[in-house]
C-alpha cells in the first residue's frame, strides 16, 4: 500500500518548486482534474493547466495535509503577485494503482472575479 499523504506531499512539493518533470511521476494516465473554473481530463492535458497554474504563483506552502488507504487533503496557500493576499485552497485527491488518478481543487473564486473587474477597468 503507497502512503497517499507523502505522495500529495510530494505532488504538491514539486508544484510548489515549478517541477513540471517530477509533476509527471505522480499522475495517473486518465487523470481527472477539476476546479471552480475548469475541469481536465488525462496527464497530458493536466501537466498542461499545472503549467499555466505554475507561471503565476510566487510560492506554495503547504499548511495540513490528510490521507487514508486511496485519498489525501492537502490544503495550502498560494501567493500570487498581483494578489492582495494569498490564496488558500484544498485538494481533494483520489489514488488508483499508487497515481494520483483525481484532484478536485477547492478555492474562493472571488479573488478572481475581482482581479479581473480590475483588469477589465482599466
Amino acid at each position: 500500500m503507497k502512503d497517499t499523504t507523502a505522495i500529495a506531499v510530494a505532488y504538491y512539493m514539486a508544484l510548489g518548486k515549478k517541477n513540471l518533470e517530477e509533476l509527471k511521476r505522480y499522475l495517473h494516465p486518465n487523470i481527472h482534474f477539476t476546479d471552480p473554473q475548469e475541469q481536465v481530463i488525462g496527464k497530458e492535458t493536466v501537466l498542461k493547466a499545472a503549467t499555466g497554474f505554475s507561471a503565476i504563483f510566487k510560492s506554495l506552502t503547504i499548511r495540513a495535509k490528510f490521507g487514508s488507504e486511496n485519498e489525501a487533503v492537502i490544503i495550502y496557500d498560494v501567493e500570487i503577485p498581483s494578489f492582495a493576499e494569498p490564496l488558500r485552497a484544498a485538494s481533494h485527491l483520489s489514488f488508483q494503482d499508487g497515481l494520483i488518478s483525481k484532484i478536485d481543487l477547492i478555492y474562493d473564486t472571488r479573488c478572481f472575479i475581482e482581479k479581473k473587474k480590475e483588469v477589465s477597468s482599466r
